[in-house]
């Protein structure tokens, strides 16, 4: 992990989409394909709904060329002895010990991901430790999580001072533009889009336009930093 240098211009942030827990493979993946071709999607988190390996397997092969042939990753939340095995790029966990799990199991040829980091000391050895990305704002097991601005306060000193991508995990509108306004090189959502009752293509929308709202005074900030 590197110390960032200065740039004039921050990264437009990409998203990063967060499945429901995945059941029907054939009928989330029509959606997928739809919400892919509208959007740029960096990454889908696919959550896997309780059942036995082969079924889940069966379910994320499924998926897979949906998400993969755009040109996203598939990542799977947790589930790290099912990456290699059905095809995924790799795997999103929680915690410094998980993470170290995922490193030695999934590393150096798949992606690892991590959150569930509640200091900026956690943080950092995250970082240290090879992780790819780290996420900030998710809730905990008990669906706590630190506040909007606490989140985007974790985001902004993370943007300025290292290299590595930080993704910032939103539950609203508001929290897609300030986490593109902090920094964040890769927005999270989930149930922002999945519920909205105008479908979730329009949701993407406006997820995708709030983010471009956000970028847009990350580049003012950065702009009045340089003078």
């Amino acid at each position: 992990m590197s110390a960032k240098k200065p740039s004039p211009a921050p990264p437009t942030p990409r998203l990063y989409l967060a499945t429901p827990p995945a059941a029907d493979a054939a009928g989330l993946s029509p959606v997928l394909e739809s919400l892919l071709a509208a959007a740029d999607i960096a990454a889908v988190l696919v959550r896997l709904a309780d059942a036995d390996d082969r079924t889940n397997i069966n379910r994320i092969k499924a998926l897979a060329p949906t998400i993969q042939t755009p040109g996203a990753a598939l990542l799977l939340d947790s589930h790290l002895a099912l990456v290699a095995r059905a095809g995924a790029d790799g795997a999103h966990v929680s915690g410094l010990a998980p993470m170290n799990e995922a490193l030695e199991q999934l590393k150096p040829d798949r992606i690892v991901g991590v959150g569930g980091l509640h200091s900026r000391h956690d943080s950092m050895v995250a970082g240290e430790a090879g992780a790819d990305y780290l996420l900030f704002g998710e809730p905990d097991a008990n669906g706590h999580r630190p506040s909007t601005e606490a989140i985007a306060e974790r985001l902004e000193w993370w943007a300025e001072l290292f290299e590595l991508p930080c993704v910032g995990y939103a539950q609203s509108l508001d929290e897609v533009e300030r986490f593109a306004a902090a920094g964040a090189d890769f927005i999270m959502v989930d149930e922002v889009v999945w519920s909205d009752a105008r479908g979730p293509e329009a949701a993407l929308t406006d997820v995708a336009n709030r983010m471009g709202q956000g970028h847009a005074a990350n580049l003012e900030k950065a702009a009045a930093r340089q003078g």
